[in-house]
């Protein structure tokens, strides 16, 4: 038998042999005369049909990949008997919103006063495996019950997807294949180790599992057993769920004692286009100051301003480039940072966020970025995502043109480079 994975989309030919006869039969042809959108539904019938076998044979196929590599018989019988094949797990996979939200839309969730209200509950609940946590790896509790928050709402919301079902989906017909399938077999190493049960292992369409929503690779790096019961259990025990985070945090380069960062008023002529990271002693030169207080001192910070000069600015160290090791995006470090604060009873952001500004759609973006290339700011494909590129390519335009190179996409933006661009 074949062992090559990348035969996913294999049709075997007696399947395709035995769906031409079935079409081919009087009954089946009169009715695709008579009834279009019947005979569509037996052609979709027919193509979901070669797919589950297909995906079948795969998995057979990968069962005995993962035999090889040293994955037990009972392991692999719990795992992959009765296992199915998802198509809400590939909706899900392709789906792709049309605006792409703006960061204060995002925070308005992510940091609401339910969520706010409750993380302060559940630090209160467990607020000394939280300091156990804090002390053994050095990472504020108040953090690690913020990821949490962030993560799966406290547990209440980390996902009722199988992850094996998930994952095999996903390799079987995903976007990244590759990917899907080790994390497939990181799974069953979990399993094959006794951290799980493979029923038990649930998590979100995409294979995050648990509290934490560690995708598998992850949780082989960073869980930990925190209550020493032999497991490091992120589905059901609190103390392996904020010993993992904080052991994450820890291992991404959390410097002990310092803040995340904090929030910044910027000079009048400040520029905008500036990248690098500097000391705190450097931008205090430059004229930065904290918006209460003082800056925090940083070896190496940087000036995020995510909505633009319009909008908040914030200085940030080491320990928010650790929480976006975590997941690498700005809206969601900062969502982090600020839950903590709120659930320590500190001070959240200050300055307004620009609300009148209106998202631009994916489509907007790819416009977008097409036009940079048009006229001679090199930004790569257009994707629609406001990658570095993109960001760099703007603000040259904008400093080009006399205006602030913040790079914050706006419609006015793009309204201008379609005039540039006629």
């Amino acid at each position: 038998m074949s062992r090559n994975l990348s035969a996913g989309r294999r049709v075997r030919p007696f399947l395709y042999a035995s769906l031409i006869a079935a079409l081919s039969t009087p009954f089946v042809s009169g009715v695709a005369l008579a009834n279009p959108q019947l005979m569509s539904e037996v052609d979709t019938q027919a193509a979901t049909d070669i797919r589950y076998a297909n995906f079948q044979q795969w998995l057979a196929d990968f069962r005995q990949y993962a035999a090889d590599q040293g994955i037990s018989e009972a392991t692999l019988s719990s795992a992959f008997d009765g296992v199915r094949y998802r198509e809400r797990v590939l909706e899900l996979d392709s789906y792709q919103p049309e605006f792409v939200r703006p960061i204060w839309e995002y925070l308005d969730t992510a940091v609401s006063s339910t969520r706010i209200t409750n993380g302060r509950e559940k630090f209160a609940d467990h607020r000394g495996t939280a300091l156990q946590m804090q002390q053994r790896f050095g990472v504020p509790a108040e953090i690690i019950v913020a990821i949490w928050g962030i993560e799966s709402n406290y547990g209440s919301n980390f996902g009722d997807f199988s992850t094996l079902e998930s994952l095999a989906t996903l390799a079987y017909d995903g976007r990244r294949r590759d990917f899907a399938r080790g994390e497939l077999l990181a799974a069953l190493r979990i399993i094959d180790e006794g951290d799980i049960a493979a029923e038990q292992m649930k998590g979100s369409w995409a294979g995050a599992m648990g509290h934490t929503q560690f995708i598998p690779s992850s949780f082989e790096a960073y869980a930990v057993d925190g209550d020493g019961d032999g497991r490091r259990d992120i589905w059901g025990s609190i103390p392996d769920v904020m010993a993992s985070t904080a052991n994450y945090l820890d291992k991404a380069g959390w410097q002990t004692g310092q803040p995340w960062g904090a929030e910044v008023r910027l000079p009048q002529g400040f520029d905008y286009a500036q990248t690098e990271r500097r000391s705190s002693a450097e931008w205090r030169q430059q004229g930065v100051q904290a918006q209460q207080g003082e800056l925090p001192d940083f070896d190496s910070a940087a000036i995020v301003i995510p909505a633009g000069a319009e909008g908040p600015a914030f200085l940030v160290g080491a320990n928010f480039r650790a929480i976006l090791r975590y997941n690498n995006a700005t809206s969601y470090a900062l969502a982090v940072a600020t839950l903590a604060d709120a659930i320590a009873q500190r001070d959240g952001i200050q300055h307004a966020w620009p609300r009148d500004k209106a998202p631009l759609t994916r489509d907007d973006i790819q416009e977008l970025q097409r036009g940079l290339n048009r006229v001679g700011y090199s930004v790569g494909g257009a994707d629609g995502v406001m990658g570095p590129n993109t960001r760099q390519g703007l603000r040259n335009f904008q400093r080009d043109q006399g205006l602030i190179p913040d790079g914050f996409a706006t419609q006015e933006l793009l309204e201008q480079l379609r005039r540039r661009s006629e």
